[in-house]
């Protein structure tokens, strides 16, 4: 049985390692004991307790693994995925870094390693359709991702529970979105073009910039290329308003005294307000839009996911659509489906043959469903 490491156990990196310990064994780390006591009795895992941001103490942790699972917070993510580069480790990373992970391609492929970055839901799905669907056209003219993860039942002011920390939610409230328009990149600020949208069996949401396409602008040679947040209508504004008076703010503030950062306060203060319960059922709901040419016709692609929490394992929608596409790649690598190295973004694997017709498989059956809706004029 092969080893893998995972490191971190919050909601999402617990998914993934209940997921994985199905077929592998599976070391769990993470520098919370409540964390890791939840995965106590669960088969073929162990767990460790260990500073995450030590790299020290992560290459103790991944000396064993054939392969390491990060889904670390993100401002720990790129100096964590260094040290398991460093240590020729293949990897598949969910931590969303706000660094750029092109800068460890060259030591990735030094190393011989495959460091499948970004893969959760969005990033990450969005990436390996972008990838698949770019890969059949001849020309690829247009991507739109829309994608959110909401709760269930609106509960104001905020109309929103998360699964990740709120400092890494704030992140994308503050973050400049960048999108192409006629083959440039253009920034906006984000939460900023705010439309709606209706969506059966949900009703309408909003939908804003945000700083998603990442490695996209990189890789994907389409003229024009936007992702947007989705949220309940109202929530944009708030942020707006928080934003806009400092409560964002990652610049110290001298109060009775002591300096503290703002955004460390709201991030604080929110996350009772902002966590998801147990039991309390939230959704993810993502539409991937891809328009090109094939065979001298205009062609439109449109993808749809819409997942729910699942009452039978407790795991929070947003933490199976991310993890469950985590264990899903890790797979692949450890089966040789994907084997490219380097730096890879989602959308290499979505281009390689055979792994995203493996990933709809496994997806359903984990009991998670994407539609496809294929268009072709003249």
């Amino acid at each position: 049985m092969k080893n893998i490491t995972v490191l971190g156990a919050g909601l999402v990196g617990s998914a993934i390692i209940r997921d994985l310990a199905t077929d592998f064994s599976v070391l769990a780390v993470d520098a919370s004991d409540a964390a890791l006591a939840r995965l106590a009795g669960t088969p073929n895992v162990t767990t460790a307790r260990a500073d995450l941001s030590d790299a020290a103490s992560v290459r103790q942790v991944i000396a064993a693994a054939d392969l390491v699972v990060c889904a670390v917070p993100g401002f720990m993510g790129f100096a964590t995925l260094k040290t398991i580069i460093e240590a020729g480790k293949n990897v598949v990373d969910i931590s969303f870094f706000p660094e750029d992970p092109f800068e460890l391609d060259a030591p990735a492929r030094e190393k011989g390693v495959t460091a499948v970055v970004d893969c959760g839901v969005a990033p990450g799905l969005c990436n390996i359709i972008a990838g698949y669907v770019d890969a059949r056209l001849d020309r690829t003219d247009e991507y739109i991702c829309y994608v959110g993860g909401l709760p269930k039942v609106r509960n104001l002011p905020y109309q929103y529970k998360a699964v990740f920390s709120p400092i890494d939610v704030l992140e994308e409230y503050t973050r400049p979105a960048r999108l192409v328009e006629n083959g440039e990149i253009v920034v906006r600020p984000a939460l900023s073009e705010v439309e709606l949208l209706d969506f059966p069996g949900v009703g309408t949401l909003e939908a804003f910039n945000t700083d998603g396409l990442r490695s996209l602008m990189k890789t994907l040679d389409a003229p024009f290329m936007k992702e947007k947040t989705m949220r309940y209508p109202g929530h944009a504004e708030l942020m707006r308003i928080f934003r806009e008076s400092g409560f964002f703010s990652a610049e110290p503030l001298t109060v009775g005294g002591q300096s503290v950062r703002p955004l460390d306060v709201t991030a604080k203060l929110l996350f009772k307000e902002w966590k998801l319960q147990p039991g309390e059922e939230d959704f993810t709901l993502m539409r991937v839009i891809l328009r090109g040419e094939k065979d001298g016709q205009s062609a439109a692609y449109r993808f749809d996911l819409f997942d729910t929490f699942d009452p039978e394992t407790g795991v929070h929608s947003m933490a199976r659509t991310t993890g469950y596409t985590a264990t899903i790649v890790a797979r692949q690598v450890l089966a040789g489906l994907f084997a490219e190295t380097g730096i890879c973004p989602p959308e290499y694997v979505g281009r390689t043959a055979g792994c995203f017709d493996n990933l709809l498989a496994e997806y359903a059956k984990r009991g998670i469903s994407v539609t496809e809706t294929v268009e072709a004029q003249k």
